[in-house]
């Protein structure tokens, strides 16, 4: 029978009880439960591993269990496939884009639902009216016609959840909905929520990030290594609470990195410049110029559009047709038309996107982890099997990537994971400067204070650290100095001891003269 709900507290709409499963080499689910109430939401936390996102694949239709049950509405359900369950009321948005990036955004959002005129075709102009209307739901104004591919990734993320939106849902599982928005998106989607709270929705949440749950949160659900270890009303819990239920012990200390060696620069870039193109949307870069010396870690901070990730990637050489300037590492000039110029200078750049720009899911732990060291120069020919295994074992025991074997496929690793497979694969191409976008983007808070140890460990070692992070603590936790940059200028410059988050947010802004064309 279902859990009864007592008498001041809404009914069960979705519930899980004792749930198994286990893949290759690992067991993800050990008894694991949840209980959804019609409109609250329901945090589940965890580390990453501790088996989140293999529950709600399984309550979305996308795995089956090994044993246990699922409950909606009270009765037993078996999802085969997620269309099953969407057809029953469950929908879920996943971390990672499942978005076609060839479509406009009004025909993601419709994609298998299109409207239909009377002849039956597809009525574009209704779809486009509904994609309007959809996406000024959550402040998005953009174009419905734009090809996806234009987007940034935080735009991505906004047409991702309206996709979800574009049919009625009982419940609705949302996995780390907010790692790519910005805090006035985020705050759209909060109010989305309580709007679908308010139509008796209930609500799964996945989040690393805690602050969050004050917003938005009604009950929380902890996992430990695929075990269930509590549930509770949100009210009265302390994050001190949450952060031991999640990780068995008192959260980490802030991780700073130890102060620069010297003052003679390991990476200089001067005058970079990105041209724009009639119909492109990412931003230019106009007149970048900074240094960073050995040891020394420099956050990159702005609001979303800024041009933080186009910084990287232009000084990695990915936009060798738009990009201008200099950029030297170690006092070698790189070739800005080629990321293996940057490579093979000492650059290592770990993305944003690690699942579709970090990675090849398909392949192999170890695989992935040597990809950096052919082309850091390394000959294949010169990489024997051995050698791979040993550089493999070496890197994933240093950054304690949780793998049942090196040979398993990184697409069936945990997001936290993948992120370190990533850095294993730039560190063991011994690189000088290493440049990160989101380090954390997705990262629970036990595998965060371990990346945040290793940026500083890297410091300490005498590399050059360029950081892209859209956290604010994050970035005065970990930067020397911080820079800021606005439509694709430097607007501002920090020291540590002199940075504050609304010093930061200020610079951040926008000012009212617009921009003129160079």
């Amino acid at each position: 029978m279902p859990q009864a709900a007592p008498n001041d507290e809404p009914p069960p709409v979705l519930e899980a009880r004792g749930i198994c499963k286990s893949f290759p080499g690992v067991r993800a689910l050990d008894g694991a439960r949840l209980l959804v109430r019609r409109g609250r939401l329901n945090a589940v936390l965890g580390e990453n591993g501790a088996g989140k996102s293999t529950l709600m694949n399984i309550l979305a239709g996308v795995f089956q269990a090994d044993s246990g049950e699922v409950l909606l509405d009270g009765q037993p359900v078996r999802f085969r496939n997620p269309r099953e369950a969407h057809a029953a009321g469950v929908s879920i948005i996943h971390q990672e884009l499942t978005l076609v990036p060839s479509l406009s955004i009004a025909e993601n959002l419709f994609l298998g639902r299109e409207p239909l005129n009377r002849f039956g075709l597809v009525d574009y102009s209704k779809m486009r009216r509904n994609a309007v209307a959809l996406l000024a739901r959550l402040g998005l104004r953009v174009d419905p016609s734009t090809r996806v591919e234009q987007l940034s990734i935080a735009s991505q993320q906004v047409i991702e959840i309206a996709r979800s939106l574009t049919c009625d849902s009982r419940v609705l599982i949302l996995d780390e909905p907010t790692s790519a928005l910005t805090g006035q998106e985020s705050a759209a989607l909060f109010r989305l929520i309580r709007c679908l709270k308010d139509d008796g929705v209930g609500l799964v949440y996945i989040t690393h990030r805690l602050e969050e749950l004050a917003k938005i949160a009604d009950d929380i659900t902890v996992l430990r290594d695929g075990r269930f270890i509590a549930s509770k009303p949100f009210a009265g819990t302390t994050h001190d609470e949450l952060v031991r239920l999640m990780v068995g012990r008192d959260a980490l200390p802030s991780i700073k990195s130890p102060a620069p060696m010297g003052s003679s620069p390991l990476l200089t870039v001067k005058r970079l410049a990105m041209s724009g193109t009639g119909r492109s949307l990412l931003p230019r870069l106009d007149d970048i110029s900074f240094s960073v010396v050995r040891g020394e870690v420099v956050g990159l901070f702005g609001l979303m559009g800024a041009g933080r990730t186009e910084l990287l990637q232009c000084m990695f050489g990915l936009y060798p047709r738009r990009a201008s300037g200099v950029v030297c590492v170690d006092g070698k000039q790189i070739d800005l038309r080629s990321p293996r110029s940057a490579i093979r200078a000492g650059m290592a750049l770990a993305p944003e996107d690690r699942k579709s720009e970090g990675l090849v899911l398909g392949m192999s732990v170890t695989d992935n982890i040597c990809l950096a060291l052919r082309d850091r120069g390394y000959g294949v020919g010169l990489l024997s099997p051995a050698r791979e295994q040993r550089v493999a074992r070496e890197f994933t025991d240093r950054m304690a990537v949780k793998t049942p074997s090196l040979r398993q496929k990184v697409r069936n690793l945990s997001g936290g994971n993948q992120q370190k497979v990533v850095l294993a694969k730039w560190l063991a191409a011994r690189p000088k400067v290493l440049l990160l976008d989101e380090p954390t983007r997705g990262i629970d808070i036990g595998a965060k204070g371990e990346i945040y140890r290793l940026i500083g460990d890297l410091a300490a070692q005498g590399l050059a650290v360029v950081l892209v992070s859209s956290e604010l603590p994050e970035v005065l936790a970990l930067a020397d100095r911080v820079l800021i940059l606005c439509e694709g200028r430097i607007s501002g410059e920090f020291l540590r001891e002199e940075a504050t988050e609304d010093a930061l947010l200020q610079a951040a802004l926008p000012k009212s003269t617009p921009r003129q064309p160079a």
